[in-house]
């Protein structure tokens, strides 16, 4: 029974890219965007707008790029099945040939390749060659709508905190507040992202905690710069 038991970090790729990291990326960026206004303008109305601005903008370019990038991966996956559907119906020998050198490089026998190839040829020929020639299967399958809504809603959920911290924060700690926030809550999704997808917690949380550091810096000084320029 340890078989079915078995975990595949792999089958968790898709929904963690585009939950866990899209989390990641509305906390950072929209952290960024309220460090930078509150860096350059102490005032509370404004940094509550740029946060829900910087939330509902950012949520909807995640969600726009992600349909659009995955819905040309689904119209190239597409265009493969139709010709591969039409190279099974017009040369289905050489088709098969084709399937059975494809097991013969993976290390089996050349008779057992064939064997192989057609008992899978006269099960679903089409699905063969769809998961050994072209990679497609279950768990790459693009899935356009699905993975923009997940891209709007795990944004959204991380551009919450600084939201919240810019309505509850004092304002003259504003900036220390948020980037203080962010950091536990990025080392969290760090920790998060690292045990999903197998590998070590410290190198990811390391990771994220300095380059979300430096976001947040550039930011606040770049609004700090601005924010003393009269024009």
């Amino acid at each position: 029974m340890h078989h079915l038991l078995e975990k595949h970090y792999v089958n968790r790729v898709g929904w963690l890219r585009a939950s866990v990291l899209g989390s990641n990326d509305g906390l950072l960026s929209t952290t960024s965007i309220v460090i930078g206004v509150a860096a350059a303008q102490p005032d509370r109305n404004t940094i509550v707008l740029a946060a829900l601005a910087g939330m509902i903008a950012g949520a909807m370019s995640m969600a726009a790029g992600e349909y659009v990038s995955v819905s040309s991966q689904a119209d190239t996956e597409k265009a493969d099945l139709l010709r591969e559907k039409r190279e099974l119906e017009e040369m289905p020998e050489i088709e098969l040939k084709e399937l059975a050198k494809i097991y013969e490089r993976r290390g089996v026998s050349a008779e057992t390749a064939l064997q192989v190839a057609t008992e899978l040829t006269a099960h679903d020929a089409l699905a063969a060659h769809a998961h050994d020639e072209l990679g497609i299967n279950e768990i790459t399958q693009a899935k356009p709508l699905q993975a923009a809504a997940a891209s709007f809603g795990s944004f959204a959920l991380g551009a919450l905190l600084p939201f919240a911290v810019s309505l509850l924060a004092p304002l003259k700690e504003m900036v220390y507040f948020q980037y203080g926030f962010s950091i536990i809550f990025l080392m969290i999704l760090g920790a998060i992202s690292a045990k999903t997808g197998g590998s070590k917690i410290g190198i990811a949380i390391l990771r994220i905690c300095f380059w979300g550091t430096v976001a947040m810096a550039v930011t606040a000084l770049v609004g700090r710069f601005f924010g003393s320029v009269n024009y």
